[in-house]
């Protein structure tokens, strides 16, 4: 009689999608537009003019810069317009919001380049529960993705699965 343990998970032909692994890796930052505020509500077309001219622009060579304004304060569009003149030379990609919001739109962004041949007749599990929170909106991207091609969608870690959906 043999006692070799056996890996049913291994054995059982899922393939694991993990979502953390489509974020960004770069550097993401947040530009904020209440540090060039008159009394931390006022935009001066003169002073933000001359404020922007001063920053070291090099400085987000590379970065995913979110640009935003956590003041409770009515901000031109013009100022965000002009913000990523003065970015979008050095930074790998200029969204407005705030980090989060960037890093989900970059994720949906890198989830809509994924090859669906791969998934092609296969059962998925979407993973869950990770290192970092993924949007409940990237989850559902993936769904729209995967159902007219995979033989099933489920949810978790392949030894504890939630169906999503079977194909009949």
């Amino acid at each position: 009689m043999s006692d070799a343990i056996v890996n049913k998970v291994a054995e059982s032909g899922l393939i694991t999608l993990d979502l953390e692994k489509y974020l960004p890796k770069e550097e993401m930052v947040l530009f904020d537009l209440k540090e060039y505020l008159f009394m931390g509500l006022i935009l001066k077309e003169k002073d933000f003019r001359a404020a922007l001219q001063q920053i070291d622009w090099p400085q987000y060579k590379d970065k995913y810069v979110a640009v935003a304004c956590t003041a409770d304060a009515v901000i031109p569009v013009w100022a965000y317009m002009l913000v990523a003149a003065y970015l979008q030379p050095f930074a790998r990609d200029v969204v407005f919001g705030t980090v989060d919001e960037m890093k989900d739109q970059i994720l949906l962004f890198n989830l809509k380049q994924l090859d669906m041949a791969d998934y092609e007749d296969k059962r998925v599990v979407v993973k869950g529960c990770g290192e970092v929170a993924i949007s409940e909106r990237a989850y559902l991207e993936i769904t729209k993705k995967l159902r007219p091609v995979a033989k099933s969608i489920m949810y978790g870690e392949p030894c504890s699965t939630v169906p999503v959906f079977k194909k009949k």
